[in-house]
């Protein structure tokens, strides 16, 4: 009888773990969920405030890139830049937009000869992207989130 008392004591006294129940904060749940997104997991992408009148999740992407692409060929087009052979890469330029709108380049990946032949590629790349307009950053779940994407640059010089 005193054994079978002590195994339900024992019994008793470890079986407490299993019933305790754990918090679980929406902070806690709202923060693991407002990571990084790419562009496919967002309720609407980043955009330009004259973006923002384009219907459609799709365009007002196209009007992202698109508007990137013309702010940083107008920008490039003011260097004169001089090789000694022919250039025509894709440039691959890795971005952030964080939730407060800002705009970031993480990486730049080029060809080795492109790096060789225009070796001041990066530097003029960021500076021509320096002067956005205002960005408003991506929404999910009605709130504003950071998200990454890959904006390819064609460069062709000859």
């Amino acid at each position: 009888m005193k054994r079978i008392l002590y195994f339900l004591a024992i019994v008793t006294l470890v079986s407490c773990d299993y019933f305790d129940k754990k918090k679980v904060y929406t902070e806690d749940i709202l923060e693991e969920q407002l990571q990084t997104f790419t562009w496919n997991d967002v309720d609407e992408y980043p955009t330009f405030e004259f973006c923002e009148n384009t219907s459609g999740k799709e365009n007002k992407k196209v009007c992202f890139e698109n508007t990137l692409r013309r702010i940083l060929n107008k920008n490039l087009a003011k260097y004169q830049i001089i090789v000694s052979e022919e250039i025509n890469d894709t440039v691959q330029l890795k971005i952030t937009i964080d939730n407060k709108g800002e705009f970031f380049i993480n990486d730049i990946k080029s060809a080795q000869t492109t790096k060789e032949q225009i070796p001041q590629l990066d530097s003029l790349l960021r500076q021509s992207l320096d002067s956005l307009p205002k960005i408003y950053p991506a929404i999910k779940r009605s709130q504003h989130v950071k998200t990454q994407f890959v904006l390819p640059v064609i460069i062709k010089i000859e």
